[in-house]
């Protein structure tokens, strides 16, 4: 088949213990999945799960460094747990929903905070203040299942977020259920599961690790 450009290559991520990469297709992000961050966030502390997406380019690697984005004067982190997808579905029930997981990663996803409060008092999309160039870092993917941990986010050595996995609102499996009600999930998916308490600031020249016991952690220099 001819192309009227070269097609662009696919994204893809290191996995952890293996030479094969991990290719990915689209990004899912579940908003306000802790209860300590929706009342952070002033929203209520319960309510169904809604989701978001930035696309399969915005990918970052641990270790990275990248530039202050533009647009902003207020580039916050969000430390999450991320489901890598390795198998499709449509309208899953939650009890199957675990089947569907093929791994998972740290990852951080960068938000334009001030972009995301403007579009909120103007009641329009958050695309751009979260779908934006190289605002998903992500660690390596580590293959099988995920016992319960903790999440942290450092920033410079000093802590910021802290959270077990166990305390989000939507487990998972609900997330994937949830979300498989609304699209097809096809492997190479990605679903970043919200973020705890402590968003905050990144400014030049700091150093970003979110870090869950057992995997991978997920650094970004901001220059």
């Amino acid at each position: 088949m001819a192309l009227v450009f070269p097609a662009l290559p696919t994204v893809t991520l290191p996995v952890t213990g293996r030479a094969e990469r991990f290719p990915v297709r689209r990004i899912f992000c579940v908003g306000r999945n802790y209860a300590d961050h929706a009342r952070e966030m002033g929203g209520i502390d319960k309510e169904p799960p809604f989701f978001f997406t930035k696309p399969a380019d915005a990918v970052v690697e641990s270790g990275a460094r990248i530039p202050y984005p533009p647009a902003t004067t207020n580039l916050h982190h969000e430390a999450e747990l991320v489901l890598a997808i390795g198998k499709g579905g449509a309208m899953v029930a939650e009890a199957d929903a675990p089947a569907l997981i093929w791994g998972h990663a740290t990852g951080n996803d960068l938000t334009r905070r001030d972009l995301q409060a403007e579009a909120k008092a103007n009641r329009r999309p958050w695309d751009m203040a979260k779908a934006f160039d190289k605002s998903a870092v992500v660690g390596a993917i580590r293959p099988g299942a995920m016992p319960d941990a903790t999440l942290r986010c450092m920033v410079n050595g000093t802590l910021r977020q802290e959270a077990r996995l166990s305390d989000m609102i939507w487990s998972p499996a609900a997330i994937i259920a949830a979300l498989s009600q609304l699209v097809s999930l096809s492997p190479g998916d990605l679903i970043f599961t919200g973020t705890p308490a402590g968003v905050g600031p990144l400014t030049r020249g700091d150093t970003c690790k979110v870090e869950i016991d057992g995997l991978q952690s997920a650094t970004v220099t901001i220059d």
